[in-house]
């Protein structure tokens, strides 16, 4: 196993600047160099990770002691939908709007 993690791929402005939009962020030019330090060396860090030996390694579902079992997935009582929109930030007729985030620029498609 390498004492050194790998070294980092390298991320441009525009690949920050991308990633901050799909995130809904603004960052400004100052934030844009913190974060492609900071990006790169989690990702320096994914990459030594994915250097270690895990066989035989158990995966988990947490790292924390679970106790008793988990309440069964049952449907529950549901909301009328009147109650529903009138929670919602913004509607448009019977459904609740959401912000476009992913498409506009993918070259085509949407989620």
């Amino acid at each position: 196993m390498p004492d050194q993690p790998p070294p980092a791929p390298a991320l441009t402005a525009a690949d920050i600047r991308h990633i901050a939009r799909l995130a809904c962020l603004s960052p400004t030019d100052a934030q844009i160099a913190d974060y492609q330090t900071n990006l790169a060396a989690v990702l320096g860090y994914v990459g030594h990770l994915r250097t270690l030996d895990l066989a035989g390694v158990a995966p988990l579902a947490t790292p924390l002691p679970t106790t008793g079992p988990m309440d069964p997935d049952e449907p529950g009582q549901m909301l009328p939908p009147a109650t529903l929109l009138k929670m919602a930030p913004a509607t448009d007729g019977p459904f609740i709007a959401v912000p476009k985030v992913l498409g506009e620029s993918e070259g085509g498609g949407g989620a």
